[in-house]
């Protein structure tokens, strides 16, 4: 009778057993599951964190030019009276081209906002469109100051020449080098824009440009105002 009674017993308890471990499986599998959800959801925003430091970075980056700019501005005023007896600004420097640039700068500046424009329309070719234009624009203004450059040396106005010169050179050089550096990095980005597309990272990217760009223009304005308007004419 005890015999029969385990016999009858035993059936149960597998079937006890393997429900249990199906639930057990089931929770698990559910549980893995959440976590697969909460890796990805922290690798989201730890690539969102990345990109908010790589913005900050070039906030920092824009303040340090803020404070060049600032220190080259005031080293011209300071000596632009100084010119040793040599040639002045006023004698050598032909505004008629120097009008030319400020009107091309300008005009790129313009350009770059369109194809900001572009980007958030999801436009890719209109992006890279006018980027090239942008990119073509200042290549032109970079060429006009080579020229200007050349011009003036030619005349016998170099770095060493005078003070006056020695500050000239250096502000309206430094911002041309940051022009060209900005015609490398946006070449780039096109490159990158055609390959990729428009995604997070080009979009962050193609901002940072954007601005970048209207700060080289903001600072040509204190430049043509400063040094050509009020120095030289």
């Amino acid at each position: 009778m005890a015999q029969a009674f385990a016999d009858k017993r035993k059936p149960i308890l597998e079937a006890s057993h393997g429900a249990g471990g199906t639930a057990t499986a089931a929770a698990a599998g559910h549980g893995g599951h959440g976590g697969g959800h909460g890796h990805a959801g922290h690798d989201g925003h730890d690539h969102h964190d990345q990109e908010s430091m790589k913005v900050f970075g070039f906030w920092l980056f824009l303040i340090t030019d803020v404070i060049l700019f600032g220190v080259l501005f005031a080293t011209f005023v300071v000596l632009r009276l100084n010119t040793a007896g040599g040639p002045t600004g006023g004698e050598l420097i032909e505004m008629p081209g120097i009008i030319a640039s400020t009107f091309i700068l300008l005009t790129s500046s313009f350009t770059s906002g369109i194809a900001l424009l572009e980007m958030n329309k999801g436009n890719k070719r209109g992006l890279i469109l006018w980027l090239v234009i942008t990119a073509l624009l200042g290549a032109s203004f970079i060429y006009l100051e080579v020229t200007e450059f050349m011009h003036l040396v030619h005349e016998g106005a170099t770095i060493g020449t005078s003070a006056y010169w020695s500050a000239f050179y250096t502000l309206v050089g430094t911002h041309g080098l940051h022009v060209s550096l900005g015609l490398v990095w946006m070449t780039a980005l096109i490159l990158q824009l055609a390959k990729r597309g428009i995604t997070p990272v080009t979009k962050r990217k193609v901002n940072i440009i954007s601005l970048y760009w209207h700060f080289l223009d903001v600072v040509w304005i204190f430049v043509f105002t400063i040094v050509y308007l009020m120095g030289v004419m």
